[in-house]
């Protein structure tokens, strides 16, 4: 870790201040983040929807099975902005096989029933950790944060769900005179296909919106629990200090 070149400005921070550093830091890299986020949401998009003739409810299924394997791109924007680095479809491209394909079926099976995703992460993605000797270092890495990532994942599910029930409900506010969906059809999944449909579309809004900030909120409790455990922030300070 080449800690002259991180651009984040490392000092003591709480877990909530640690957290918000990674949404900001999500903020300021927008751009970058959701581009690159893009080039495999939008196709896995297209392929959720595309099930939705096997059944109504396996869209969303797919999308919310499928936000582990989302979040190794994103991981791998912010990994790279913190150190001032942009990122590009071509850049994902290029790496596509340690960000997609490597602990692939981890991803897609333990990953996902894990309650602290977005602080655990970073561990066996850019510390290249196997997946049969990371326990240590993934108990090392939670210790006393625990706690905050927990609440992280839980913040932003009810933060996701309070959205989804927001878009949804356009469709009743914005509906013609008269053509308002019938409350009783829309809940025994008996209403049209377009209000069916709507009911998944609404939520990959959700996810593609939120899950670039949960994914960087995560990542800032990781650099906040480095540089706790390995003095970062001293050794930057240190780094400033000689440079000028």
């Amino acid at each position: 870790m080449q800690l002259d070149a991180l651009a984040v400005r490392l000092r003591p921070r709480s877990a909530l201040e640690a957290a918000d550093l990674g949404v900001r830091l999500c903020q300021s890299t927008a751009r970058s983040v959701y581009t690159s986020y893009a080039i495999v949401a939008v196709p896995l998009l297209i392929v959720a929807f595309a099930s939705y003739e096997i059944a109504t409810w396996l869209p969303g299924v797919l999308i919310w099975w499928s936000k582990p394997w989302l979040d190794r791109t994103i991981l791998f924007a912010l990994s790279r902005a913190a150190f001032g680095v942009a990122t590009g479809p071509a850049d994902v491209w290029r790496a596509q096989r340690q960000v997609w394909w490597r602990q692939f079926l981890f991803t897609w099976t333990v990953r996902r029933l894990s309650p602290w995703r977005s602080l655990t992460e970073p561990v066996y993605q850019l510390e290249g950790f196997s997946i049969f000797k990371s326990s240590p270092r993934i108990q090392q890495i939670r210790g006393r944060v625990i706690g905050p990532a927990l609440m992280t994942t839980s913040v932003f599910s009810l933060a996701e769900t309070a959205l989804w029930i927001a878009l949804l409900s356009l469709l009743f506010w914005l509906a013609p005179a008269g053509q308002t969906p019938d409350m009783d059809a829309f809940i025994a999944g008996e209403a049209s296909t377009f209000v069916l449909l709507s009911l998944p579309v609404a939520y990959a809004m959700a996810v593609l919106f939120l899950e670039p900030f949960y994914v960087a909120a995560g990542f800032g409790l990781y650099l906040n629990r480095r540089a706790e455990l390995e003095a970062w922030d001293i050794e930057q300070e240190f780094r400033r200090a000689f440079v000028h």
